[in-house]
């Protein structure tokens, strides 16, 4: 197909996610029909590095091999099957791998497609636990300010950001909010910069509001339902490891459930194999999906302990069936490029292969902070954020209506690179297969696209 009838179809019909469309009346959204390694090309043949891992999904770069080989030979065995009262080898083999990531306690898994639904799973999941064991009272949940765990209702409910959310209000649930530990605009924060929160100079005093909640709600509150080590869409928010840990503490005293949302953090992102092992503690439920399959096919998991998955196990007519499921669950291909991708970062033992190029990521990201329109730097692993004002010293920020961040955006297209903004926030969500070459490229050009952009 054509660019122009590609570019007609799209206007004429198309509804893109997270998008104004009037935006794109003047202006052409860029056909991609190729990607490779951590590169994108468009049907002009223009590359564009792609540094946030096509919305975080991807892993080990476009068109890997061994991911291309796994679904041919998979497609010739199994596309799709029920998988209420059937199974597959293919689930039991993405199991079998995944148990051999998770802590013993974490041992039941229930398949679904993406982050909301893993969240969705866990939110119903949590619920039905006390009400199986006629425990009525706890009926809501804790969430953190700029929070954001998916799109569906359930998702939305437990989620913070008023931009995405604010709207829909009527339709949600009722939840409690607990102030987020925003390290970038702490008053508490000693050091410059928050780096990896490691350093703040702070005593936590953002968790208050959480431990105020628990110590007065905890009769009613089913679980705290949090993004361990950074809260991504919320802005990219990277927080201290010992927040975690207060948390798990708590909520084992309170008998309130801790759920993890590591949606974006799992498979290596962060440095770690899943985010919560930085912090040494282990959540309740785990919600699982993104890179799960390389980026390549929708998959989620829930991971649950045996003690959630006892409150379900009963006689037919006790009433405490799961009763959720998918059209797509545990899909064969799906499964089988998870098991690939598994294998695969096994046998090139990452992230801690990668702990040198992390480690000159972070140190040339710290560059930033020469700049004066740079407020705030962060990061964690492969992920990275700096925010963008007019100036540090006085802490003043570019009016919303300048759309800083979309400027930045379109500039950053036109030099070969995609930096999809949050706000005036601009990050990196690098794939884990990325080498110390591409990553001084992708920053030495980020900073001039940002700068020029500031200049104008």
């Amino acid at each position: 197909m054509k660019k122009n009838k590609v570019l007609s179809i799209d206007k004429k019909h198309i509804w893109h996610p997270f998008t104004q469309m009037k935006d794109y009346e003047t202006i052409d959204p860029k056909v991609i029909v190729k990607g490779k390694g951590v590169k994108l090309y468009d049907i002009d043949g223009n590359e564009y590095y792609d540094t946030i891992s096509s919305w975080w999904t991807n892993l080990l770069g476009h068109q890997n091999k061994k991911l291309n080989q796994a679904l041919k030979k998979q497609i010739k065995k199994l596309e799709h099957v029920n998988f209420s009262g059937f199974t597959h080898p293919y689930a039991a083999g993405l199991v079998e791998q995944l148990s051999k990531k998770l802590p013993p306690s974490l041992s039941r898994f229930f398949f679904s497609d993406n982050g909301s639904t893993a969240v969705e799973v866990a939110l119903k999941t949590a619920f039905q636990y006390f009400q199986n064991q006629g425990n009525r009272e706890k009926k809501t949940f804790i969430r953190l300010k700029n929070s954001y765990h998916g799109d569906t209702m359930g998702a939305v409910s437990v989620g913070g950001v008023d931009l995405y959310h604010k709207l829909y209000h009527p339709l949600m649930f009722e939840t409690l909010q607990a102030d987020s530990p925003d390290c970038s605009n702490c008053p508490k924060r000693k050091s410059e910069f928050t780096y990896e929160a490691r350093e703040t100079g702070c005593a936590l005093e953002c968790f208050a509001s959480m431990e105020k909640l628990l110590e007065e709600k905890s009769s009613e509150i089913i679980a705290v339902i949090i993004e361990p080590i950074i809260q991504a869409a919320g802005g990219m928010i990277v927080y201290p490891f010992e927040y975690l840990k207060k948390l798990r503490k708590l909520t084992l005293e309170k008998n309130v459930l801790l759920i993890f949302d590591e949606v974006a953090t799992g498979f290596g992102r962060t440095g770690s194999f899943f985010a919560f092992e930085k912090a040494g503690v282990v959540p309740d439920l785990l919600c699982l999906s993104k890179g799960i399959t390389g980026g390549y096919m929708p998959l989620a998991m829930t991971v649950s302990t045996e003690k959630i998955y006892q409150a379900f196990y009963d006689d037919y007519f006790s009433n405490k069936t799961f009763y959720h499921g998918h059209s797509y669950t545990a899909n064969p291909l799906a499964c089988s490029l998870a098991v690939e991708t598994l294998k695969i970062l096994e046998e090139e033992n990452l992230p801690e292969s990668q702990k040198d190029t992390i480690e000159f990521f972070h140190n040339t990201l710290k560059e930033f902070g020469k700049e004066k329109f740079i407020a705030d730097i962060r990061f964690t692993g492969f992920i990275g954020a700096v925010d963008v004002v007019e100036d540090r010293k006085s802490k003043k920020s570019f009016l919303p209506e300048k759309r800083m961040g979309q400027k930045i955006y379109l500039k950053s297209l036109e030099n070969g690179l995609v930096l999809r903004p949050l706000g005036d926030t601009i990050y990196w969500f690098l794939p884990l297969v990325i080498k110390k070459k591409d990553i001084k490229i992708i920053l030495e050009k980020s900073l001039k696209v940002i700068a020029e952009a500031v200049r104008e």
